[in-house]
């Protein structure tokens, strides 16, 4: 009766024990799966040869700092389009920008112990994380920053080449309907940099600005530059667009005495485009400004408008620069 009544309570036992022993091996599995769920993924570098190390110039103070490549890009990308913008774009715009950072290096560079630097004026925009996430908003940081992040990393390895060679990958804000040669910007002339025209440009806040000038405020501009610039304001024609480029942009404008380029009115007025119109009313000068920027290349809110109607980033690629290929 005794071994009876041990052996009855050996199999309570095993009962009770052999579940607990399965869940907390479940559990320990569970937490471990966990752990390694929530680890960063480790993100590879790829291996650019000569162009992998960029030295980044500070304008501001003069520093320059080391970066690799992507890395770089990720300031660059989220400086120069809106991370509200499609993630094609996006993507787009990093590819174009790795191109022209390779380019600039092993063409261009214009800085003696730096590669490039991080003015739009000069070589192409750029900003560090830091200040990025402190400009936008608190709700979309991380999610921008993701945007950035998926852009570059999904591209990574990618430029763009014609007959081999990384293009001069021009890029803008807002083409105004139609990009430019350029040819009539700085009087080179790219093959795979032609006129092209983009749908949709006109739903974004950079396709249209004013500017009005007082009529002495136009005599000083003009006198800056042209010391023996004169006008009669009395005339019909004290201001008239001569011809206009392939992109509809001003080709020359006769200013009072003197002939200007479109680009130069753009300079001198503080225009933001070289598309515009001009009226006067009372004493001053209005212009009506079409687009934002030189107009060369891809267009930023047109490879946005394109995104939207479905184009993937090769393809928003290929219709800003034509004949090129996209180095894998």
């Amino acid at each position: 009766m005794k071994k009876l009544l041990i052996y009855f309570l050996c199999i309570i036992l095993l009962v009770f024990c052999i579940p607990m022993m399965f869940t907390n091996q479940f559990k320990t599995e569970e937490v471990v799966s966990n752990q390694i769920q929530e680890e960063e993924p480790i993100k590879e570098k790829f291996d650019y040869g000569a162009y992998s190390t960029i030295h980044l110039l500070h304008t501001g103070t003069g520093e320059v700092e080391t970066l690799d490549l992507d890395t770089y890009l990720y300031g660059v990308v989220s400086a120069e389009m809106p991370a509200s913008y499609e993630l094609e774009a996006l993507k787009a715009q990093a590819v174009v920008a790795r191109t022209y950072t390779i380019y600039k290096i092993k063409n261009d560079s214009k800085h003696e112990n730096a590669d490039i630097c991080d003015s739009s004026l000069c070589c192409q925009a750029w900003i560090s994380k830091e200040n990025r996430l402190a400009r936008w908003e608190e709700a979309y940081r991380e999610a921008y920053w993701n945007k950035i992040e998926q852009a570059v990393d999904t591209t990574k390895g990618k430029y763009i080449t014609y007959q081999g060679e990384p293009i001069n990958a021009f890029f803008h804000s807002n083409s105004g309907g139609a990009t430019e040669s350029p040819v009539y910007v700085w009087g080179g002339d790219y093959p795979y940099l032609q006129t092209v025209t983009t749908a949709g440009e006109d739903a974004y806040t950079t396709y249209r600005s004013e500017v009005t000038l007082s009529k002495d405020e136009l005599i000083q501009k003009m006198l800056e530059k042209y010391s023996n610039f004169t006008i009669d304001f009395q005339s019909q024609d004290c201001i008239k667009i001569l011809d206009y480029t392939e992109g509809g942009r001003v080709k020359t404008l006769q200013v009072g005495n003197t002939q200007i380029s479109g680009v130069e009115a753009r300079s001198i007025f503080g225009l933001k485009s070289a598309k515009f119109q001009w009226e006067i009313i009372g004493d001053s000068i209005h212009f009506s400004v079409i687009g934002y920027g030189h107009g060369v290349g891809l267009s930023q809110s047109g490879s946005d408008a394109l995104a939207k109607t479905g184009k993937t980033y090769d393809e928003i690629i290929k219709y800003y620069y034509k004949d090129v290929e996209i180095h894998e």
